[in-house]
């Protein structure tokens, strides 16, 4: 089988591992002159950052990130370490304690700051450990593929489901007012909508919990739930999210697949209600037996495919999806450690309790310049070798609308950077003083490296009731990967698509398509 790749991020790069172990011939085309896309690191005179604050799950032992890794050969040139993050308000900050205080350290804390929610505390709690166990199961029963044999943990599952499952189809904004009357606590569980763009009053509740696993925050927390269940970890890669793209390209390179860089499609030819391949900006044709794309909905199925191509049901669904907002970013390369001032390698910093408001904002095209919240991100804490010695590498990274209203990116970029940095120099103190390199990545930049319209950090908002378009598309042949795909956002989930593709559909496609 002949496939050809549209993108070489990291569900590109995973679906192409898969496809070239298994003996078929790939290309990948890829518009930017590096692989990698938003997961590629970057680099200037000896600094080196990733696009984003990559404190990463599913790449712990038996987890389904570094599993893919493994059954692709790659694992041992991925060096992981497991670590956590810090969450900082405007009246109180969470930091893990110097001495451990268990699992739940931060429930104790919070019933101090916040005594009139006690009671709403534990029983949210309760609701966590629910979620948490249901979760660990059902990643359990995915990964050795019991789903049929073993009917015990599916019973444990359903006794569980019945003890949570009125909430399970509440908003996020519904949870909180359930269990918590303070809106500053509340906040404490909804902020991590700010990375989704998304509204508490839209977004899943049973998210809540997944986004807030109490091991982001404490690393010495055991992963063990019981019954050999376990809580996901949080882990860096050693020297960069791009030692993956490195080990991945390198092994489909060697394995006899092409990596075309520089090579921007413009359309994917359908015929007869089948992909064909594709056509480049230089006009050359690539014939395949599927094509499968990555990147942006919109872009893939409204200009390289065409609505005369699709159902009406497949373009309402695309068409009816929120897109979240983009990033606007600074990598510093500075003189000094910024952990004399920062306990741990990131932290999210909130200027606001108001997330829905501050969503609404974005959305809007008003960016608040840094004052509702950024977080900063220092991967030489964890991985020297990303600075040179005596120097750190940081990231200060905040959401950001894709489009400024009534305004450029590129005209205010540098003022916006300096106000960034002003922000975060009341946390790390002479900050500004002590810059050697600095590079500013704003939506626009984004919108290049990515080849979207509208740059969407995630992909799509994580809306009630709505679902991403799947991997399985009504053309014959054709196949949809990457954050704006069922899969949704983040490393991980990218990574487990690719492989949900390869394993439904591609496996065996030469032999069905002919059958």
């Amino acid at each position: 089988m002949k496939a050809i790749i549209i993108g070489s991020g990291m569900s590109g790069l995973v679906i192409a591992s898969y496809l070239v172990q298994s003996g078929n011939d790939v290309i990948i085309c890829e518009q930017n002159t590096f692989a990698g896309g938003v997961t590629a690191t970057i680099q200037k005179n000896g600094f080196k950052w990733d696009l984003g604050p990559l404190l990463l799950d599913g790449f712990g032992e038996n987890e389904e990130a570094s599993n893919i890794l493994k059954e692709l050969n790659v694992i041992k040139r991925i060096n992981i370490v497991r670590e956590d993050r810090g969450l900082a308000f405007p009246d109180f900050d969470l930091w893990k304690p110097e001495e451990y205080e268990g699992p739940y350290w931060r429930k104790e804390k919070l019933k101090l700051l916040f005594p009139e929610d006690t009671r709403g505390l534990d029983s949210y709690y309760r609701f966590y450990d629910s979620m948490m166990l249901l979760s660990a199961i059902s990643r359990e029963l995915e990964q050795t593929r019991a789903k049929k044999l073993n009917l015990f943990p599916k019973f444990r599952m359903l006794l569980i489901y019945q003890k949570i499952k009125k909430m399970l189809g509440w908003s996020a904004n519904q949870l909180m007012e359930f269990y918590f009357s303070n809106p500053k606590l509340r906040a404490v569980y909804t902020s991590i909508l700010a990375d989704f763009c998304a509204s508490p009053a839209e977004f899943p509740a049973p998210g809540i919990p997944l986004s807030n696993v109490e091991t982001a925050f404490d690393k010495r927390i055991p992963l063990k739930i019981k019954n050999n269940y376990k809580y996901p970890g949080y882990y860096y890669i050693k020297g960069g999210v791009g030692k993956i793209v490195e080990a991945l390209v390198e092994k489909i390179v060697s394995s006899d697949g092409i990596l075309l860089t520089g090579k921007k499609v413009t359309k994917i030819i359908i015929e007869g209600g089948q992909a064909k391949g594709v056509l480049l900006q230089d006009e050359t044709f690539l014939d395949a037996d599927v094509v499968i794309a990555s990147g942006g909905a919109r872009e893939v199925f409204f200009n390289l495919v065409g609505k005369e191509n699709l159902t009406g049901e497949y373009i309402e669904n695309i068409e009816s999806l929120q897109l979240q907002e983009s990033a606007f970013m600074v990598q510093l390369g500075i003189k000094f450690d910024p952990l004399k001032y920062q306990k741990a390698a990131l932290c999210y910093y909130y200027g606001t309790y108001d997330v829905d408001g501050a969503a609404m904002k974005c959305r809007s095209g008003l960016y608040h310049e840094g004052k509702d919240g950024f977080l900063i991100y220092v991967p030489s804490a964890h991985s020297p070798e990303m600075a040179p010695e005596g120097y750190s590498s940081v990231t200060i990274y905040t959401i950001a609308p894709n489009k400024l209203k009534d305004k450029d990116w590129r005209d205010y970029s540098s003022y916006y950077a300096d106000q960034l940095i002003k922000e975060a120099e009341y946390f790390i103190p002479g900050l500004s003083s002590n810059i050697k390199e600095k590079i500013i990545l704003t939506p626009e930049d984004f919108r290049k490296i990515t080849n979207l319209e509208h740059h969407a950090l995630g992909g799509f908002v994580p809306v009630m009731g709505k679902t991403n378009p799947p991997h399985l598309t009504p053309v014959k042949g054709l196949f949809f990967i990457g954050a704006q795909s069922e899969s949704a956002g983040g490393i991980q989930n990218v990574m487990k698509g690719a492989k949900k593709t390869y394993n439904n559909y591609l496996q065996n496609y030469s032999q069905d398509s002919t059958a």
